[in-house]
């Protein structure tokens, strides 16, 4: 027996996650938040919001841009933090890193839900 041909396929719902647009923007916070855990997760997400960056509405590129710095300032705070363990307060830094971190990935998945831009997203804080 053959299959019957209906013409194409109808792009299936969960086909929109990688597209450029919120729904991808909260992926890649999503990733940030596993990669805490998992840590290959982070680059991920580094990799999609620079493949979508330059494709998504101006609102969503804030999205990406936030997202973007969040890693690399992320990353640099946590150098710093890790060359300052031996003086002790390094400790300390890394779990302001990790909060500052995990804030800045929920105010973005909340702006991206409401489906609003972030209102500086080339900060260095919160």
């Amino acid at each position: 027996m053959s299959e019957i041909d209906n013409g194409p396929a109808a792009p299936r719902q969960t086909d929109r996650w990688l597209e450029p647009g919120p729904t991808n923007a909260q992926i890649v916070y999503i990733l940030y938040l596993a990669g805490l855990v998992v840590g290959i997760t982070g680059l991920i997400g580094l990799v999609l919001a620079y493949i979508n960056r330059g494709k998504a509405e101006p609102w969503v590129a804030t999205h990406y841009t936030w997202a973007i710095r969040t890693f690399w300032i992320g990353l640099l705070y946590g150098l710093i933090s890790c060359v300052l363990i031996f003086v002790v307060i390094g400790v300390f830094l890394l779990f302001a890193v990790a909060v500052w971190y995990i804030a800045r990935c929920i105010i973005g998945l909340q702006a991206a839900g409401r489906g609003e831009s972030i209102k500086n997203p080339k900060s260095w804080f919160i």
